[in-house]
This record gives C-alpha cells, sequence and structure tokens, in this order.
C-alpha cells in the first residue's frame, strides 16, 4: 500500500509543475507534432482575450499568424521537431478588440522517456512595448537619417549604427543572443568593453554570459560582487564612474588596470516585477561621460537583457520540473495512469503495470473499463465515476473491483481521477487495497459468527461495579443499557450517596465516546464566581487573577462525555449560557468574542427536586426540560434493603484487602441491624460504615464496636407525614452532634457522611441547620 506521505509529493509535484505555468505571465502553448493547439495557460487565454478555448483545439496553431510570420512559425515548428529551439517575433492581434500585440516567440520540443518529440511546448512573450519602442526608435532613426541628411554626415553614421544595432539584436536567440547583444551595444556606445552577468545561486557573485572585449570575446567567468563596481549595479541602482574608476575600487584595482579601464557604465538587469537578475556594463579606456552616451539606448538593451533572462529561466525550470515529475510519475510506488476519454490507456508507471498485470508493450493498447468486472454494482460504481469525470470534476478515493489482466484475480482499489485543465485525458492515481479489503470480509465473517455469543451477555455482566439485584436496581440498569448508545442528555435524580457518579460512568463508558475522556464538574464543590471560568474558561486578563488562558470543562471535552454532578447548583445567572452550550454546542471563553464549537454529552446528576426548584424560581424551566430528556431516578438504599446484603459483602473484601486483613463474615444480628437501619446518607454512608468496622475488626468477624448500638441503630421514627428533608435533617444533625459540630476534617461529618465539605456546608444552609 502507497505512502500517504509519497501520494502527497507526487500530487504536490504536479500541481507546482501546474502552479508555475498557470502564474507564469507568458503565453505558454501545448500543440502536437502537426502544431494543432492542445492546451493554453490561464493568461495567455485572458491576454489573448479567448472566452472559449475548447473551440481553438486541435486547430493549427500557423494558422494565426498572418504574412511573414505564419512562414516563421511553421519554420520554428519544424525547429523544434528537430529538438532546436524555434523562435521569431510576429505580429498577432487579440480576439475580441483586434488589439495588435508583437509577441517574442519560442518553439521547443517537449521529450517522452526515450528522448523522442512527443509534443511541443510555445512559448509566447508579450513584447509589443518593446516592439513600439524599437519602432519608435526606427521612427526616430528616420528622424535623425533626415536631419543628418541635412546636417551632417556624423549623425547618418550614427544612425546606421543603430539601425544595425536593434536589427542585428532581434534576429540573434539563445545562446546567440547576450554575445549579439553586448557586441552591438559596445559599437552603439562606441566604447570597447560590454558584458552581461547573472547572480549565481547565493547572490553573492555573479557570471558572465558574454564579453566582449573591442575586437574578441573573453571567455566566461565568475566573480564575488563584493569590492568591484557592479555591487552597486546589483542592488538595483545605476552607477556611472566617469574617470579612475580603479581608483574607486582598490579590491578590483589589477583586473581593472590590466584591462586600461577608465570609466565605466552599469545598469541592473531585472525581470518583469523588477527583481535584479544581473547586470549589464560598458567600459571604456578613455574616459566617459554621460553626455556621450544614450542612456536610453543602453536601457533598451537592458530590458532586452532582462527579458531574455527571465525567459530562459523559466524554460530552465519547466524542463527541470518535467523531467522531475517524469521520475516522479515512473518510480513513484502509487500506480498512475494517464487515461483517454474513452479511458484507453496514454502511459502507466511500474506500480500501475504491476498492480494490474500488463507488460509496458501492452499498455497502449490496454483501455481501463476491461479491468471492471461484469457485475451490477461495478459497472454502477464506474458509471458514476466516468459521469463525474465527464462533468470536469474529480473523483476522490472510490472503491472499485477489478480483474487482473494477466491471472484475472480479484483486485480491489482506491481510485482518484481529475480531468487534465485540456480535457483530452485523465490522471488516475489507485492504490491497492485488496489485502485490507480482504481481511474486512473475514472480520465481517467473523462477526456474523460471533452474533449469538453476543446476544447471550447479560445486561448485569454490563455493570460489575454496580452491586444489586433488586428490582429497583435492576430498572436502573435497563435505563443505562437503552440510553448509553445514544448521544441524549441524562439527568441523573436521587438522594446523596446513591451512586450517581458510578452510573453516569457506566453511562459513557457503554456509549460511543467510552474511548475518551469523562470530565468532571462537581458544582456544589466551586464558588460560585468560579464556576463560569472553571466551565467555559477564561482568557488572560479577562478578571483579576487571571495571568493566563485557562481552557474550560467543556473545551476539554470536546468528543467527549461531561458529567456536571450537583447541577442544581449552578446559579441562575449562568444558567443561561449552559442552555446555549446544549442546544447549540457553541460558548465564548471569559473576556473573549470567538466563539468556540464543541460536540459534547451531558450527563447531570441532582439530589434537589428541580421541579420544585422551576416552580420557586430558581432554576431555569427551559434549561430543565433540556436536562431532561432521559431522567433515571435512583432508588434510596432504603428502597432495596435486600441488596444490603451484596454491598457489606463486596465493602468488606474491598477494605478488607486494601488494609491486609481477612475478615470474612458478619453476624447475622448486625446484618439485621444494617437492614433495617433507614440510611439517609445511602450507599456512601454504608461504605465508611463498613470501612470503620473493618479497621475495628481483629479476627475473621466483622466487628463493629459500640458504633451499631451509639449511632447507627434506628433512631426513633419520624412521624409518618415526614418529608424526605426532615429525614436528611434528622441524619446531617445527628452526625453534627457525633463529631462534635466539627464539619470537614478526618474526623468531620462530612468525612462521615461521604460529603464534599463545601457540599455539605450547602445542604445545611438549605435545611436551615445552625451550629447551637
Amino acid at each position: 500500500m502507497a505512502s500517504p506521505d509519497l501520494e502527497e509529493a507526487l500530487r504536490r509535484s504536479e500541481e507546482l509543475a501546474t502552479r508555475l505555468i498557470e502564474s507564469s505571465h507568458d503565453c505558454i502553448k501545448v500543440l502536437d507534432l502537426e502544431g494543432r493547439l492542445l492546451s493554453m495557460n490561464a493568461h495567455g487565454m485572458e491576454v489573448l482575450e479567448i472566452c472559449d478555448f475548447g473551440a481553438l483545439v486541435g486547430s493549427p496553431w500557423v494558422a494565426f499568424w498572418g504574412g511573414q510570420d505564419q512562414e516563421r512559425a511553421k519554420a520554428a515548428i519544424e525547429q523544434a521537431r528537430r529538438g532546436q529551439v524555434g523562435r521569431f517575433t510576429g505580429l498577432f492581434p487579440t480576439r475580441q478588440k483586434n488589439t495588435p500585440k508583437w509577441w517574442d516567440v519560442s518553439v521547443t520540443a517537449i521529450l517522452d522517456k526515450a528522448g523522442r518529440p512527443e509534443k511541443l511546448l510555445a512559448v509566447s512573450r508579450d513584447v509589443t512595448d518593446l516592439k513600439q519602442a524599437e519602432l519608435r526608435l526606427k521612427e526616430s532613426q528616420a528622424l535623425l537619417e533626415k536631419k543628418v541628411a541635412e546636417r551632417n554626415s556624423d549623425l547618418a553614421r550614427t544612425s546606421a549604427a543603430l539601425r544595425e544595432i536593434v536589427e542585428g539584436v532581434e534576429a540573434k536567440v539563445g545562446e546567440q543572443f547576450f554575445p549579439a547583444l553586448v557586441q552591438q551595444l559596445a559599437k552603439a556606445l562606441q566604447v570597447t568593453y560590454a558584458f552581461v552577468s547573472e547572480f549565481c545561486v547565493d547572490r553573492t557573485r555573479v557570471r558572465t554570459l558574454a564579453f566582449w572585449a573591442g575586437d574578441h570575446f573573453e571567455k566566461n567567468f565568475e566573480y564575488a560582487i563584493a569590492g568591484t563596481p557592479c555591487e552597486k549595479v546589483l542592488a538595483g541602482e545605476l552607477y556611472h564612474c566617469a574617470d579612475h574608476v580603479a581608483d574607486h575600487f582598490p579590491q578590483d584595482k589589477k583586473g581593472l588596470e590590466e584591462l586600461g579601464v577608465q570609466s565605466y557604465l552599469a545598469i541592473p538587469v531585472t525581470s518583469m516585477n523588477g527583481t535584479v537578475l544581473g547586470h549589464l556594463a560598458v567600459m571604456d579606456r578613455k574616459p566617459m561621460e554621460l553626455e556621450q552616451l544614450d542612456l536610453s539606448v543602453f536601457k533598451l538593451f537592458g530590458a532586452r537583457a532582462g527579458a531574455e533572462m527571465e525567459r530562459s529561466h523559466m524554460e530552465a525550470r519547466l524542463k527541470e520540473n518535467e523531467e522531475h515529475l517524469r521520475d516522479l510519475f515512473d518510480e513513484a510506488p502509487i500506480a498512475y495512469v494517464h487515461e483517454g476519454l474513452d479511458t484507453r490507456f496514454i502511459r502507466a508507471n511500474r506500480a500501475a503495470m504491476k498492480s494490474l498485470g500488463i507488460t509496458p508493450d501492452q499498455v497502449e493498447g490496454t483501455y481501463g473499463r476491461t479491468f471492471i468486472p461484469d457485475t451490477p454494482e461495478a459497472q454502477r460504481r464506474l458509471k458514476e465515476a466516468l459521469e463525474s469525470i465527464g462533468c470536469g470534476t474529480d473523483t476522490s478515493g472510490v472503491v472499485l473491483e477489478l480483474r487482473r489482466k494477466d491471472n484475472g484475480k480479484p483486485l480491489w482499489i482506491q481510485w482518484w481521477s481529475k480531468p487534465d485543465p485540456s480535457g483530452t485525458y485523465t490522471r488516475t492515481m489507485f492504490i491497492d487495497i485488496t489485502e485490507r479489503v480482504l481481511m474486512e470480509q473475514e472480520k465481517a465473517r467473523l462477526e456474523a459468527a460471533n452474533i449469538y455469543l453476543q446476544e447471550e451477555i447479560k445486561t448485569e455482566h454490563n455493570f460489575e461495579e454496580i452491586i444489586g439485584t433488586s428490582v429497583p436496581i435492576k430498572r436502573v440498569l435497563q435505563a443505562i443499557e437503552k440510553v448509553a448508545a445514544t448521544e441524549a442528555t441524562v439527568l441523573i435524580t436521587g438522594e446523596t450517596g446513591t451512586g450517581k457518579e458510578l452510573i453516569a460512568r457506566a453511562i459513557h463508558h457503554l456509549s460511543n465516546r467510552k474511548d475518551c475522556v469523562l470530565v468532571k464538574v462537581n458544582c456544589a464543590a466551586i464558588p460560585a464566581g468560579l464556576i463560569e471560568s472553571e466551565l467555559f474558561g477564561h482568557e488572560k486578563g479577562a478578571f483579576t487573577g487571571a495571568l493566563a488562558r485557562k481552557v474550560g470543562r467543556f473545551e476539554l471535552g470536546d468528543r467527549a462525555t461531561i458529567f456536571l454532578d450537583e447541577i442544581g447548583e449552578i446559579p441562575l445567572d449562568l444558567q443561561t449560557k449552559l442552555l446555549r452550550v446544549l442546544q447549540e454546542g457553541e460558548f465564548e471563553r471569559l473576556g473573549s468574542t470567538k466563539t468556540l464549537k464543541v460536540n459534547v454529552r451531558v450527563i447531570a446528576a441532582t439530589n434537589r427536586d428541580l421541579e420544585k426548584e422551576v416552580r420557586e424560581g430558581r432554576f431555569r424551566s427551559d434549561l430543565f426540560y433540556r436536562l431532561n430528556v432521559f431522567p433515571i431516578q435512583l432508588p434510596a438504599l432504603r428502597d432495596r434493603k435486600q441488596d444490603i446484603p451484596l454491598l457489606v459483602s463486596y465493602f468488606v473484601k474491598k477494605y478488607s484487602s486494601a488494609m491486609g486483613k481477612k475478615v470474612e463474615s458478619v453476624p447475622a444480628s448486625s446484618m439485621e441491624l444494617l437492614k433495617n437501619y433507614p440510611w439517609p446518607g445511602n450507599i456512601r454512608e454504608l461504605e465508611h460504615g463498613i470501612e470503620r468496622a473493618v479497621i475495628l475488626s481483629q479476627n475473621a468477624t466483622l466487628d463493629f464496636g459500640d458504633w451499631m448500638s451509639k449511632g447507627s441503630t434506628p433512631a426513633a421514627p419520624l412521624p409518618g407525614s415526614a418529608t424526605l428533608e426532615d429525614v436528611e435533617r434528622a441524619h446531617i444533625l445527628d452526625v453534627l452532634a457525633r463529631t462534635n459540630w466539627r464539619v470537614s476534617g478526618d474526623k468531620g461529618a462530612a468525612k462521615v457522611l461521604g460529603l464534599n465539605p463545601t457540599t455539605l456546608e450547602a445542604r445545611m444552609k438549605k435545611l436551615g441547620i445552625q451550629r447551637p
């Protein structure tokens, strides 16, 4: 199976070539060997005012030119076929406004991997401004010729020289361009030396492209920029030294004196966007004043040098990228195919041939559709994919079943196909997923065979930590099993100590979010002024003491489950923000205006009567209805007395093991007392009582000491009309009396009752319990 990194590298490299061409300021066309148009870049279509290129596909490129330009175009195509570079400058108007434009055209061959011409690449650069400048120059020359004829023969000779310069440089292209340029420049400005250079890769050195030394060309060379006259020029400035140039550059003085150079003039050679590519310079053995030189002619030569330099750079990058793409195509482990619109293979790399069971000589005679088995499902998928390609859209990750050509064995592939911008073929990439598909099929078979065993798993097996066999607890377990796999909000209600967090954990562990964390928040344990920051987070500086950004619990619980214990303790002014998270899944951190989106399942719990809280205006009705989607009421321990022996046995084993004791039995009389006790603190109170008894036990029999007789024997029964709050108040008062009204600490009432001290204080305040 192919590496995603290689696949991404191949895709990005190909997109790089496309972007390079599409972003070019030149008009770039791809022709077949007969010179017919195949494709054109977007900039070319825009400049030529072509709205519908499809109508031009297949038309002869030479037909776009007129007169002698048509013959030049034919000659350029012939040169490109022979592996040379065909060049000419021609006139071609735009399609819509018929605006005449001059083009500097080069035609080169695109070679196949065997080195034979496969297609042609015609690159046209808009040189209208340059041509117009040349035309204006010619017009100026004509005027000068007239004045020369009227005034003196010296001006006539100058005019003839300029005409020779323009025509001489225009006729040269490629490697001959720069030698002709500097030779004609020296002649035009009547100086001894002229040379042109370009930056090396590190831009601290330059290399000459042509160096005219009066009567011959010097061999090209590289040199460091620092300390030379060209240093300022390559920074983007014109530089002129009329005399004694060697004195200004002591580091280069020896070389300048050997050449006998007295004066120096240079300008930067730039690209169309102003990037300095190199420089053009003239030097003379005599002083050289600017008034003696025609700077406009000098700059014209500089502009032509920049255009040719940029064109040659683009040509080199295109050639390098083409070679890189060919290597990637052939050697990539990902299967890659170019197909015609009729699915006929045009090219296929080694990985594709290996997967499909074909040889290199079979590629061009193979049709992609012949690999598809004649089954309704396979043919349907193929039809949908071809229709998608026909509409100009991509096919991404389509899974197809194929048959190898050599042995007919099944082959499953994941297929990506994208139409080429020319609209003449598609680029297809696929990976062999046969092994994965076969594994998935085997997995499905084993899962189907295991259905019976799965059905045999009983509900109680999923709730190992929830102890009990009574009818009330079974109803709770059934409710858990029904709601766990859904995304519904659950509201767990029940007295303090009935195991609401345990139920929340069971729901989470049976849900689809079980692999994520269960985020817990005890709303009663957090001060009212900090609960908003705890739930939703805050930005640095949101309030005094907010020294850094804090991520809230809802943000931590994204894609997980959040358990809001003691939900009834949330302040009324914060309930609106909580409702928004439940309904919309969005909120803002304190001190921020940026809205955050989360996907959180909420399980809430409370020992309050929320309906009563709603009636009394302490809890929002809309929040209550949003939380009460699936309510689970936990029974009090006194309502499931038959579970007490099981719970006692569980806690005895738990704490005996933790303390290294072997308590194995509970006296029958003690068990009877435990079953008859009302347990206002429910399971939590029972657990702490057993823990205390294990500590007191000195042998294998559980010993409650005097706790059973003093504190935990049934108190005087409350009136039959006593409410749950009456029972709870009486029990808290009893425990507070036995702990000398100590609330927190190891010997405090909160520890005995199994409550958080802040929760106990909140309950005491609500029940009106005050220290005497």
